[in-house]
């Protein structure tokens, strides 16, 4: 059975990975030297390592069932599962190891409603969600690094350290919200104890911080545009493989709108 969908056409990187066709090609040749695609024994792969990619960053991108999926790049059901569940075709995102000195961090959490209640816990919403610690460089915007999903439940504060974002990050500054209480980080400042106005100087600060704090929600806008984002309905590490990925394809495309001088290049 033949697919609708692959990548050997081109125009459909861009609707479903949010990528140009040459930004799409480099990340596939990443993911090679990487390991993604090693000679094994046994029944190969239905599709090659291209359309892999493809088929789970529209997996991501469109939240379809797998029938439906399977149906576009003509495949099997269980053929569509097994591309989705493996790690090999995922493009993780690598947390960067290094940051520069007078690098500043944004860290900020997001819920991913998830249906897998083991990983999840029911939030403010009412909702069965995971917990998400995500990083970006306050300057360029990239995200720098993603901790591992805790329950929804959790707050900012007690998911900083536990869910490895802290590590990440070691020394670098980072400033976060009001939410980060003695955690350490940059955080807006607070009313004194009495007081119904809170002075000029530390209007003036607050003010300066909620603007370039905003710049994490900004991100959050851009990658939750990916529909798993909304309503995941991966098992097990499949919501953690889900966030990496999109942050690498955001990373990607960010540094493609760059290049070519695009809307997010303004800072």
């Amino acid at each position: 059975m033949a697919g609708v969908i692959t990548a050997s056409e081109p125009f459909w990187t861009v609707p479903f990975s949010g990528l140009t066709p040459r930004r799409f090609g480099k990340l596939v040749s990443e993911l090679r030297r990487e390991g993604a695609d090693p000679v094994r024994e046994g029944r190969p792969w239905s599709l090659p390592l291209e359309d892999r990619v493809l088929l789970v960053a529209a997996c991501w991108r469109t939240n379809p069932a797998l029938r439906q999926l399977a149906l576009l790049f003509g495949i099997s059901k269980s053929a569509a599962d097994r591309i989705t569940g493996h790690p090999g075709p995922s493009p993780a995102l690598h947390p960067r190891r290094r940051f520069r000195k007078d690098t500043v961090l944004i860290v900020d959490g997001t819920p991913v409603p998830t249906r897998d209640h083991t990983v999840a816990e029911r939030s403010k919403n009412h909702r069965y969600a995971t917990n998400h610690q995500v990083v970006i460089d306050a300057d360029s915007r990239p995200v720098a690094a993603v901790g591992r999903p805790l329950p929804g439940n959790r707050n900012d504060c007690k998911a900083w350290e536990p869910s490895g974002a802290k590590d990440a990050v070691g020394r670098t500054a980072v400033i976060a919200d009001g939410g980060y209480r003695v955690t350490g980080l940059v955080i807006p400042p607070r009313r004194d104890r009495g007081q119904t106005e809170p002075p000029a100087r530390k209007e003036e600060h607050s003010a300066s911080h909620r603007k370039v704090r905003a710049r994490a929600e900004h991100v959050f806008a851009r990658t939750k545009s990916w529909r798993i984002l909304r309503d995941c309905r991966l098992k097990g590490d499949g919501v953690h493989h889900a966030v990496l990925g999109i942050a690498r394809l955001h990373n990607l495309a960010l540094a493609g709108d760059r290049e070519t001088g695009g809307p997010t290049s303004t800072p």
